[in-house]
């Protein structure tokens, strides 16, 4: 399953500081540039920096499916790419069927980062030095989870186990 699985248990709805819900809403509007005609299924992510800053991401499918890029792989590399790795602080996901892109009414499913993600997103924490939050939402913003990345990806593999660190 690509990138924005569904989450199968049920989820409440988690109390977000205003900075928070922006960065979910933002997450939301990235979805709208996602590039998926295979799927169908659109995914945004969206990051805030140490200073503030929103930088977004949404997934880009390709004809050789393994060459697509997940929403949260888009806005960590763009991080990356404006030297901004190391001050990601949180990251937003949402993402919904291209056709209904609020879901099917409320209880729509919580979307999580595939395992690829959370593995790219343990780097980003590792180099950051900070725990990241992780916020995961269903598209109709009926349900917000906020998570660790401990909880979506325990026993990870990561850069201290080659002995590498934050620099």
């Amino acid at each position: 399953m690509e990138c924005g699985a569904a989450m199968s248990e049920e989820a409440g709805q988690t109390a977000l500081n205003a900075q928070e819900r922006a960065l979910v809403e933002a997450a939301h509007g990235a979805m709208a540039n996602a590039h998926a005609p295979y799927s169908r299924f659109a995914v945004g992510a969206a990051l805030l920096l140490s200073d503030g800053t929103v930088l977004t991401g949404s997934n880009f499918e390709n004809a050789s499916y393994g060459l697509s890029l997940c929403a949260e792989t888009v806005a960590i590399a763009a991080a990356n790419a404006q030297g901004r790795l190391r001050d990601i602080a949180a990251i937003a996901v949402t993402g919904g069927a291209m056709d209904d892109p609020m879901g099917s009414g409320e209880g729509s499913p919580v979307i999580t980062p595939c395992g690829r993600c959370r593995q790219i997103i343990k780097e980003a924490q590792d180099m950051s030095g900070r725990r990241l939050a992780i916020l995961c939402a269903a598209p109709d913003g009926s349900a917000v989870l906020r998570l660790t990345l401990d909880e979506l990806l325990p026993h990870a593999f990561g850069p201290a186990n080659l002995g590498i660190g934050p620099t």
